[in-house]
């Protein structure tokens, strides 16, 4: 009975163990930490581990992402550890299939089942990591996706405090886009639409400074120096008090001197030539020059 109570209690630690490193964990590592293959049959059979290409284990709960990097034996990255690790993605970036880096030397891997990704990003990876670091992350995301949407990702991962802008500046790229995306990443946008807007006004020859605080309120961008943009997220105005304060706080802006547009998602991400093109005018007009009544 103490042999059974015990096995049992091994059995338990162990899927603990495991459950601790994200649900995944390769066999040498577990045997690195004491525990024998006894424990591990034990924790099969008993239903808290399962085996994944012989020489892997994981919980019932892993995240399948994970997991179906095991099952070609690397690692996750790109959109999906970004997704994993809670950076912003736009709707365009996503994927039923999870993006997985690979050795260049690896064969046999069924690509139906997952998009592989084969360089080498800047920063080493360990044998047994089912995840990449960040940089590695990063680096995929600039080769997988078009500039527009890779640079929200990029900055969403400094808001993130996963990575320092003035980190991703000394990194050795290797990569002319991730090199591009280094030099303009920044943490002042507060959302990935942020980010979209103030670099698809760069590429129009617009400089926009983010998050100026005008009559005791931050502004998401200004323009010369009377020109105010303003960004609705995908989920603003969930109520009417949200709209009405935002209709307030413009009318004073305008009270003041500025020019306000606002513009929500849905325009920022699929109408974006509209958008741009609104701000040129207003720009034409002289709307960025105008007179204000208060000093910011």
């Amino acid at each position: 009975m103490p042999t059974t109570s015990r096995a049992a209690r091994r059995r338990a630690e162990l899927a603990s163990w495991v459950r601790a490193r994200q649900g995944i964990s390769h066999s040498s590592d577990i045997r690195a930490a004491g525990f024998t293959v006894h424990d591990v049959a034990g924790a099969v059979s008993a239903g808290m581990l399962n085996r994944v290409r012989r020489s892997w284990l994981v919980t019932p709960e892993c995240d399948s992402r994970r997991v179906a990097a095991a099952r070609v034996g690397g690692r996750v990255t790109c959109i999906s550890a970004a997704a994993i690790r809670g950076f912003w993605l736009p709707d365009s970036a996503t994927d039923e299939k999870t993006h997985v880096a690979v050795q260049g030397t690896a064969s046999r891997i069924d690509s139906d089942a997952v998009r592989v990704h084969w360089g080498s990003g800047p920063a080493p990876t360990g044998r047994n990591e089912t995840e990449e670091p960040t940089l590695n992350v990063l680096f995929h995301v600039a080769h997988c996706l078009p500039r527009r949407e890779a640079l929200p990702v990029w900055e969403s991962a400094i808001r993130k405090k996963a990575v320092a802008a003035e980190v991703l500046a000394r990194v050795a790229w290797r990569s002319s886009g991730a090199a591009a995306l280094a030099a303009v990443a920044s943490a002042l946008s507060d959302s990935g639409l942020e980010t979209l807007f103030v670099d698809g006004m760069r590429r129009a020859g617009v400089d926009v400074v983010q998050q100026v605080w005008i009559d005791g309120h931050p502004v998401d961008g200004l323009i010369g120096s009377s020109l105010v943009t303003q960004l609705d997220g995908f989920a603003h105005h969930s109520n009417a008090a949200d709209r009405r304060r935002d209709l307030e706080a413009d009318a004073r802006l305008v009270l003041r001197g500025y020019v306000v547009l606002r513009f929500d998602y849905y325009q920022v991400l699929f109408q974006w030539d509209q958008v741009r093109d609104a701000i040129l005018t207003a720009m034409a007009q002289g709307a960025h020059r105008r007179p204000v009544l208060a000093a910011r």
